[in-house]
């Protein structure tokens, strides 16, 4: 089973996989770690590596 924890940006913006990126057409359901490796933080464009486990 895929990990459904939150992950947050550095900026504050916190993924939740339970609602996806609807600007990113990244589907409710997608764990942090299935999120294509090009995903950005919709509000400041930092990549994932840029994130922590909530």
């Amino acid at each position: 089973m895929a990990d459904m924890a939150k992950y947050q940006c550095a900026c504050g913006y916190v993924y939740d996989p339970a609602a996806g990126d609807d600007n990113a057409h990244i589907p409710a359901g997608t764990s942090f770690d299935d999120l294509p490796d090009n995903w950005v933080c919709p509000i400041c464009g930092l990549g994932k590596d840029g994130f922590v486990k909530m």
